[in-house]
């Protein structure tokens, strides 16, 4: 990634500190990232005057490591371009949601072979994989159809993403996308079945009409929410137990702990479809995108996310009490106890920081964890 004077002039803070021998100059920089955009420039003044970048997204930093020509004659470009290519490719697919989607996938299937242990054979790893590759595929698709058409929006909202960035041409991001479409439907068509093939291919379609003209269902509140609560909950966690309950010989049968994780997990997903415009607004607004956060205001927004994981909570307890044949008290009450007061801490931490982009932004992540929290139980629930 290249940095221009402009870059190293918009920050706010200058310091300096001694790390292995080396001066450091720090421009806009404190260690709580309270910057524009989230993220940290450090000038060395190292004899390479070197410029490291670092880049962050969520809860994940991505490294850049840019010298000037002074002391890197032995450097290889192809080996550049390569590394470059790297880094702009995993900030396409958008780390934290692929996370979610391999968790969540894991999680089911693990629990479908717990309640079925007998009928476990190592013929079924290689199908499990491609059912994630698919996966993988299918959520890259989404992000990245995403990032094609909200390339003005990322500018002001998300400038760290390769596209907004200049690290990744709209013509390469489209070779992509249509790459994972075609890669994922192929994967699926071959491994699960006409069924599972059309969940696939009605995910795409949701994904897509949610961003792309003249359809743009994000323009919407409402409807924006719903495609992402029906994708990430009912789809996802559905669509993987079908699979993997056919891949075993069996019929479909709802469990009660897979009826829980559906119903819970499509609730969480339309917080996250809720708060995820949050850090946004500026924006939402600047480009006329009408969204919640924009409309009631973020901490209105803040509030009622928090409502509703209290209200996934609270019904985890009540399920665990009132179904104790079906689920496991011991584990399932206490933690979801302690995830609900989790929930109440961070949204008074939010409240005392004055709704801070930085503040925002950690509530937000918070939100993520939670959600991997739930997939991570799962199983043992």
């Amino acid at each position: 990634m290249r940095l221009s004077m402009w870059d190293i002039q918009k920050g706010k803070q200058d310091y300096q500190f001694e790390a292995g021998g080396v001066f450091y100059y720090g421009i806009g920089a404190d260690l709580k990232c309270d910057i524009p955009w989230d993220y940290l420039i450090l000038l060395s003044l190292c004899p390479e005057a070197c410029l490291l970048l670092f880049h962050l997204e969520k809860d994940t930093f991505f490294f850049n490591l840019a010298c000037t020509q002074t002391g890197t004659a032995g450097s290889d470009p192809v080996l550049n371009k390569v590394s470059e290519f790297r880094d702009a490719f995993w900030r396409f697919l958008r780390p934290h949601t692929i996370r979610g989607t391999a968790l969540g996938s894991i999680s089911l299937v693990t629990r479908a072979l717990i309640e079925n242990p007998t009928l476990i054979r190592w013929s079924l790893l290689s199908k499990a994989f491609a059912g994630l590759l698919a996966l993988i595929c299918g959520n890259g698709y989404i992000v990245g159809i995403n990032q094609i058409y909200d390339i003005g929006i990322d500018k002001v909202n998300k400038p760290y993403l390769p596209i907004a960035a200049g690290d990744l041409s709209v013509q390469s991001a489209w070779i992509l996308v249509s790459l994972f479409a075609v890669a994922g439907l192929f994967i699926v068509g071959m491994n699960f079945g006409p069924f599972i093939t059309s969940l696939y291919s009605l995910g795409l379609f949701l994904g897509t009409i949610y961003s792309v003209p003249p359809f743009r269902m994000k323009r919407f509140a409402v409807v924006a929410f719903l495609i992402i609560a029906t994708v990430r909950g009912f789809l996802l966690n559905f669509g993987v137990y079908y699979a993997t309950r056919a891949a075993l010989g069996l019929t479909f049968e709802w469990s009660s702990p897979v009826a829980f994780i559906t119903t819970f997990v499509t609730l969480f997903a339309l917080v996250i479809a809720i708060t995820k415009d949050l850090p946004d607004v500026e924006g939402d607004r600047k480009f006329q995108i009408s969204t919640l956060a924009t409309t009631l205001g973020v901490r209105n927004i803040a509030f009622l996310g928090s409502g509703l994981l209290l209200i996934n909570y609270v019904g985890s307890v009540v399920a665990a009490l009132c179904m104790p044949q079906a689920f496991r008290s011991s584990l399932m009450i206490p933690v979801h106890t302690v995830l609900a007061l989790s929930v109440i801490f961070q949204a008074w931490l939010l409240e005392r920081a004055n709704y801070t982009k930085e503040a925002i932004s950690g509530y937000y992540r918070f939100i993520w964890n939670l959600f991997y929290a739930e997939y991570i139980i799962f199983p043992f629930i």
